[in-house]
């Protein structure tokens, strides 16, 4: 007897995301950390910060807090919790068995890509509601270059986390590794504090690394102020890099 194999439809592609956001979702640390760390570091800074005006109208609370809390959802779900995840599925064998089924080992990628964008999407429009809402924040000047630079930006940190994925052998190194990047990009872009603090060498490398990059692209978003080049093409050249080094070292199993 013959058996013709298909290609999955648009119903499998469905249910594996189904499946994919019920993991996330098991993953209580995972689901936590990205809404629930930014939130308190919104609320913790956005009564001290919302009272200051910097410039066109815009408050220190929406230059410099609100980019800073966007930039930690982004990092933490596409630098921390993704990798894991798909450290877990190779550890287990799940690619390498779908590598010999019609169902490419690339539908799980693309799945918990979707997954983690709606994650972000979700983390995002709560910091943003909770930010205008309960502590008057304003939207961005220039609400469309805003949604641009987030889309390039959660490609650049998504980037970061395919490289962690790429070379963590276990789910464990996998958010090991991720923790370590996360933190040492966000040290350097102001995660603890200005970067005007840091020495003027280590406060340029922020600038440049992607979590310090989007960072600032964000609060000129707001300020309506023009975006830098370099911010850009460090972002850009992120998900470059991140794209040629995760394709060379990646393995199914």
């Amino acid at each position: 007897m013959t058996v013709d194999a298909r290609r999955p439809g648009l119903g499998s592609w469905l249910t594996l995301i189904r499946c994919e956001a019920k993991m996330v979702v098991r993953d209580t640390a995972g689901l936590v950390v990205p809404l629930g760390l930014p939130l308190l570091i919104l609320v913790m800074n956005a009564s001290s910060a919302g009272g200051e005006v910097v410039v066109n109208g815009r408050t220190v609370l929406d230059l410099y807090v609100l980019p800073l809390v966007l930039a930690i959802i982004i990092a933490t779900i596409g630098v921390v919790n993704m990798p894991s995840f798909l450290a877990y599925y190779r550890r287990a064998g799940i690619l390498r068995r779908l590598s010999v089924t019609p169902a490419s080992p690339a539908m799980v990628l693309i799945a918990q890509a979707t997954v983690s964008a709606l994650q972000t999407i979700i983390g995002i429009g709560v910091a943003l509601a909770v930010a205008v809402l309960v502590f008057d924040a304003n939207l961005p000047l220039r609400p469309v270059t805003a949604l641009g630079l987030l889309l390039l930006a959660t490609a650049a940190m998504y980037a970061v986390g395919m490289i962690v994925a790429a070379v963590a052998p276990t789910p464990n190194s996998a958010v090991a590794i991720g923790l370590v990047a996360f933190f040492a990009l966000g040290a350097l872009g102001g995660l603890f504090g200005s970067r005007e603090a840091l020495p003027e060498t280590l406060a340029m490398v922020g600038e440049w690394l992607p979590f310090g990059a989007t960072v600032e692209v964000l609060s000129n978003a707001w300020a309506g102020t023009p975006i830098e080049p370099l911010h850009l093409m460090s972002l850009s050249v992120t998900v470059l890099v991140g794209g040629a080094v995760s394709a060379a070292f990646f393995r199914w199993d």
